[in-house]
């Protein structure tokens, strides 16, 4: 039996401009509770404070090792804006652990990358 990866869109608007966020949240080899999304769309929410032109965000939330009973679960996360796309990867025992660690991850590569541009 393949199992499909499952995939569910939102799309995030900006009140002070007509700029919008494409959000893709994508599962491989579960199905993610209500909780666990909700945990994601906040976050991702959080984006726009960091980078105000963000036109798609792309989520995928894994389980590794399905095989054997220790599943690790991985947290991977693309960005992409004008003349520059992000890409982040975390893996631990928890799907919020990974994502919070991934998204840590992706705050401190925009305001770098902005800080290379205003230098």
């Amino acid at each position: 039996m393949a199992l499909t990866p499952k995939m569910s869109s939102l799309f995030i608007v900006s009140r002070k401009k007509q700029d919008y966020m494409n959000v893709k949240i994508q599962t491989v080899h579960f199905d993610a509770d209500q909780k666990l999304l909700e945990h994601v769309q906040v976050k991702i929410g959080k984006l726009q404070q960091f980078h105000d032109r963000i036109i798609q965000v792309d989520v995928f939330l894994k389980l590794d090792n399905v095989i054997h009973s220790i599943k690790d679960k991985i947290a991977e996360i693309k960005v992409h804006v004008p003349k520059a796309d992000f890409f982040v990867k975390s893996t631990s025992k928890s799907f919020e652990v990974s994502f919070d660690e991934a998204f840590d991850s992706l705050v401190t590569q925009i305001k770098r990358k902005k800080e290379k541009l205003a230098a």
